[in-house]
């Protein structure tokens, strides 16, 4: 089967990059990736629903083939931009969008911003950590939330990116990562999200800046406001191993005018990796109905 074409597209004048499924005539379709991470994790989930919608993947700004961001933070409304002005420049709407962590929260705030642009809606633990982590992190004073920042980006400055001897190196690390990885997804992802360098050795794509969680974002009341403007149906997942709660036992629904939840036994975080067969036969009865 035939891989996507490569492309790229500015937003806030960063050079951005995105892969293209084919299948113009069909419905758009958007899938977003979360950190650390990058389009190609999206291939098997593509080549299963290719043939019924026409699929772009972005990497987000700092990830893949994506510039990485110099000055200021990595923040989740400027992630929240990128994908709009995707959107925007293909003109790629209405569409469907299914975003996996980060990916899932963006994909969250920009239905809740254009609820008109979006006909169903796939988050893949994309509310972020547990209420209680939320709370206890947003409720901190502002000097002690902008020092641990400050901090956090001293340490990043000064740290090495690692590189590993071989491209096997790098695989092993990405199968510890996560075990649910058969060996054939742990290459791919590998060999799509690393880069050589120029003595050989191999470094992640990603930015290390994208580590620093921003001090300063949507405060929870006013992101739960902008779930309750979503109007298309939304499907929540969870992985049942993952850190991650579930949205409907810790309350995080109510916020919502039509979503259901699937909790997916055996599968962590990359639950589109852990149960793949299982993910996409309940993402397309989901998105049949």
């Amino acid at each position: 089967m035939e891989g996507p074409t490569s492309h790229n597209y500015f937003s806030q004048r960063l050079r951005l990059h995105y892969v293209d499924w084919g299948n113009e005539e069909a419905p758009p379709m958007l899938l977003v990736h979360g950190g650390r991470d990058h389009c190609r994790n999206w291939d098997w989930v593509a080549e299963a629903l290719r043939g019924e919608y026409h699929i772009i993947a972005p990497d987000l700004r700092g990830h893949g083939d994506s510039q990485w961001l110099l000055g200021g933070s990595y923040n989740q409304v400027d992630y929240v931009y990128d994908v709009a002005q995707l959107l925007h420049q293909r003109q790629h709407t209405p569409v469907t969008i299914i975003g996996h962590s980060l990916g899932g929260a963006i994909a969250l705030l920009y239905t809740g911003l254009y609820p008109e642009t979006v006909t169903k809606l796939v988050s893949i633990e994309g509310m972020g950590p547990p209420p209680a982590i939320i709370e206890e992190r947003m409720t901190r004073p502002p000097a002690e939330r902008l020092h641990t920042w400050i901090e956090e980006l001293r340490h990043i400055a000064g740290r090495i990116p690692k590189r590993y001897k071989s491209l096997e190196d790098a695989y092993e690390r990405m199968q510890t990562e996560n075990p649910h990885l058969s060996e054939a997804q742990a290459r791919h992802l590998t060999i799509h999200g690393s880069n050589q360098n120029e003595d050989g050795t191999y470094s992640w794509k990603f930015d290390n800046y994208i580590r620093a969680f921003p001090p300063i974002g949507l405060p929870q009341e006013e992101a739960n406001e902008l779930y309750g403007r979503i109007a298309c149906p939304t499907l929540l997942f969870h992985g049942k191993e993952s850190w991650a709660s579930n949205p409907e036992e810790d309350g995080r629904t109510q916020c919502f005018k039509n979503v259901q939840v699937a909790s997916i036994k055996d599968a962590g975080h990359w639950l589109h990796h852990d149960r793949l067969e299982e993910f996409v036969a309940l993402t397309r009865a989901f998105l049949a109905e």
